[in-house]
């Protein structure tokens, strides 16, 4: 108890002797002596207070910066599925000098014939590209033929001294030294250029044959022999025997 009341005492003059010194200061101020300055406080830690304080001002809203647009090449999706990041790049279209199809005009039919040949007899017309077998009641079955290319053609009687289904093909050695990339020997079938028939005119080189580029027929690209489409050959061949006589002109 003693201990509390002597800190008490204490408090109450430390109190006092802060009261009495703030009274002698204000009095020597008023007694004509210097203040001391005022309290002055930095900018930098002001600004921020002041800042608040002030009214706020709309701020001129900036544009944003546009961006500068790269056109971008157009790609092309060649299916539906394909993504659209990789580009296609277009073939070349290959180009053909020649039709793939036999012009209408070289197609079998049936046409009046009023010449001097007796039925039975084939006649071909090289300038004309057509080849036709006589008949007995004043017509012919004509067929559009492919011919001998410049340098090749020819003109002459024969006789048809064999037929053969599908032949072999046996180049001479005279168009092997023209086209060294030729066989000696090829088999007959499909990919083989005389075709589905062939028939042989005496004993030359040449023949009526069939042809695996019927798209060739009305044209002079032959090596002298008489191209016709597979399925015009194969009627002919069945039409005519051997020693049938051909006249070509």
């Amino acid at each position: 108890m003693f201990f509390m009341r002597n800190a008490s005492s204490r408090i109450v003059l430390f109190t006092g002797a802060l009261l009495i010194g703030a009274g002698l200061a204000g009095s020597q101020a008023s007694a004509g002596q210097v203040a001391p300055p005022p309290l002055v406080l930095s900018p930098n830690l002001t600004e921020p207070w002041t800042m608040q304080l002030q009214p706020r001002v709309n701020r001129r809203a900036v544009a944003p910066a546009q961006r500068r647009q790269v056109e971008q090449p157009q790609v092309r999706r060649a299916n539906w599925w394909s993504p659209r990041q990789q580009p296609v790049r277009q073939q070349p279209q290959a180009r053909t000098t020649q039709s793939r199809q036999i012009a209408p005009q070289f197609l079998p039919t049936i046409v009046k014939y009023d010449g001097k040949y007796k039925p039975g007899t084939i006649v071909i017309d090289t300038n004309a590209r057509y080849l036709y077998l006589v008949q007995k009641d004043g017509t012919a079955r004509r067929y559009g033929v492919g011919v001998g290319k410049p340098g090749f053609e020819w003109a002459g009687r024969h006789r048809i001294s064999r037929k053969a289904e599908w032949p072999d093909w046996r180049p001479p050695a005279e168009m092997r030294k023209r086209r060294p990339d030729l066989p000696t020997f090829m088999a007959g079938g499909p990919e083989n250029p005389l075709g589905a028939r062939a028939l042989y005119l005496g004993s030359t080189l040449y023949r009526i044959h069939g042809s695996n580029q019927p798209w060739t027929i009305g044209h002079a690209v032959s090596s002298g022999c008489i191209r016709m489409r597979n399925e015009d050959v194969t009627d002919l061949y069945e039409r005519v025997g051997v020693g049938t006589t051909v006249i070509v002109i």
